[in-house]
């Protein structure tokens, strides 16, 4: 189990970073973690702030250097590549108003001096929201991005002793183009995930790519995963960390579904197991901190640090921890529980967001008094804030049954009522995910819930209110507007299988 725990003022000291998204965030070995760039409230950032580890202190070095313009390091941007090869930090790309970037530059921390580069060989072209990972200690991959005009698919390979970028050949299928994707190196092969496409859509597909390392002699070639497990939904600007065994996915942004124009944004923890080679949820033991994406997420040892983020309407500048349940900060989670904080629109790290701090405070309750509630199923069962309604109290849902069954059906009262839901079910049973219109998603949701609220009451145990997160798939969505497309045929196999049980 493990616990997301919002940091406080005690966690550290020195000034933490101003909100920001789209930033960069990177470990330099064990003992820092440096925090480059972003933007806020359409404002380009090019500070520099860094968390000491050791000594729990987050502070901003006075970096020197000459670029070529005369500039002390890189200018303001956004959305760029950050990766960390020993004691430097190097900088590529990025945007910078509605201009793509294709500077280049490094940053010595244990001297704080910026270098801008001239680098030679296939030089990358400007862009933005691209990928790219560390190979070993001396190279950097980079894949993709989108370049103010089209998508990109290309893979450029670049040696930093050197200084001499390639153009890697792939051969044979490659993945779609594409940009706010992940790009995570493990072992011998470039794992990258997600984002956005040509023409917009946003992916939900993992591809593999062998032929980076040299002393393997491979050809370089994409191979698509498709792994077993519950696999993310389809996003862009999420995080995928490496820790111990597996890789954790947080965040990020997808398409509304069929019933939204707009954008959702996810809070969701899921890892892919590298030794079991499949997706898994992780089990959570409260509330995720808010929904966003274009945050950054580093890994302390057995600690994960989130920072930052958009959701759409607000750029966030709180730090929360995800830590064990043994460690602890959970267990001073555990122990005394957040209290509820006055209201305040502030999403910065100084002030609580004050509907969440509710959400927190009003932890799930214990096995015993939920089983006292069961015979009244509108209470909540599993989340805060996730009302149960009674298929007897849900007019769409009756509505629904009402047309199936004729004009009329309830002018015997309850007991047709009764007879409504049956048939309601019956006719979801025999039902494929095509034949489902959108005006049956929110009833058919809501019905889902009904009965996993009633499986879990059913099953006396003492972890009510968690399985529901971690067995089923949807039962924690607030409304069908957040379902896609995708997650029909899963919906429906899922609550065929409840009315089974």
């Amino acid at each position: 189990m493990h616990y997301w725990v919002r940091a406080s003022s005690s966690d550290f000291g020195g000034t933490v970073p101003q909100s920001r998204s789209g930033h960069s965030a990177v470990n330099i070995g064990k003992s820092k973690v440096v925090v480059f760039g972003g933007l806020v409230d359409k404002r380009f950032l090019s500070d520099v702030v860094v968390f000491d580890i050791d000594n729990k202190l987050w502070f901003q070095p006075e970096c020197t250097g000459n670029g070529s313009n005369g500039q002390v390091g890189p200018g303001p941007r956004a959305f760029h590549i950050a990766v960390a090869i020993d004691c430097h930090m190097f900088i590529f790309g990025g945007r910078f108003g509605s201009r793509r970037l294709g500077d280049f530059w490094v940053l010595d921390t244990d001297i704080w001096q910026w270098s801008e580069l001239t680098s030679f060989g296939d030089l990358p072209s400007p862009r933005d929201f691209a990928a790219a990972s560390a190979i070993g200690n001396r190279k950097i991959v980079m894949y993709g991005g989108w370049d103010g005009k089209k998508w990109l698919s290309d893979v450029y390979v670049l040696d930093t002793i050197s200084l001499e970028w390639m153009q890697l050949p792939v051969t044979g299928s490659v993945p779609p183009p594409r940009c706010g994707h992940t790009a995570t190196m493990v072992e011998k092969r470039l794992l990258i995930y997600g984002g956005r496409g040509g023409g917009g859509p946003i992916m939900g597909d993992l591809w593999a790519l062998k032929g980076l390392i040299e002393e393997e002699n491979e050809t370089p070639g994409w191979t698509q995963l498709k792994l077993p497990g519950q696999a993310p939904s389809s996003r862009c600007g999420h995080t995928i960390t490496s820790g111990g065994h597996y890789l954790l996915l947080f965040g990020g942004h997808g398409t509304g579904g069929w019933l939204s124009r707009y954008d959702i944004y996810y809070n969701d923890t899921i890892i892919l197991d590298r030794l079991s080679a499949q997706w898994k949820r992780l089990p959570i033991g409260n509330e995720p901190p808010p929904a966003r994406a274009y945050h950054s997420m580093t890994c302390l040892g057995s600690l994960y640090l989130l920072f930052g983020g958009f959701d759409g309407k607000s750029t966030f500048g709180d730090i929360w921890w995800l830590v064990p349940e043994e460690d602890p900060i959970a267990k001073r989670y555990t122990e005394s529980p957040p209290k509820v904080l006055p209201e305040n629109k502030d999403v910065g790290m100084e002030n609580y967001n004050s509907q969440f701090a509710v959400k927190e405070s009003q932890r799930e309750s214990s096995a015993i008094v939920e089983l006292q509630k069961k015979l009244d199923i509108s209470v909540s069962l599993s989340r805060p804030g996730l009302q149960i309604m009674d298929e007897l109290e849900d007019e769409e849902f009756l509505e629904l049954a009402s047309r199936l069954m004729g004009a009329g059906v309830f002018s015997n009262g309850q007991v047709s009522r009764i007879q409504a839901t049956q048939v309601l079910r019956d006719h979801w049973k025999k039902s494929t995910p095509r034949s489902i219109p959108i005006k049956e998603l929110g009833p058919l949701l809501r019905d889902y819930q009904r009965l996993i609220a009633r499986h879990l009451a059913n099953l006396q145990s003492t972890e009510l209110g968690l399985p529901g997160k971690e067995a089923y798939t949807f039962y924690h969505l607030k409304n069908s507007s957040q379902l896609h497309m995708v997650d029909i045929p899963k919906l429906l196999e899922e609550y065929k299988k409840l009315l089974a049980d």
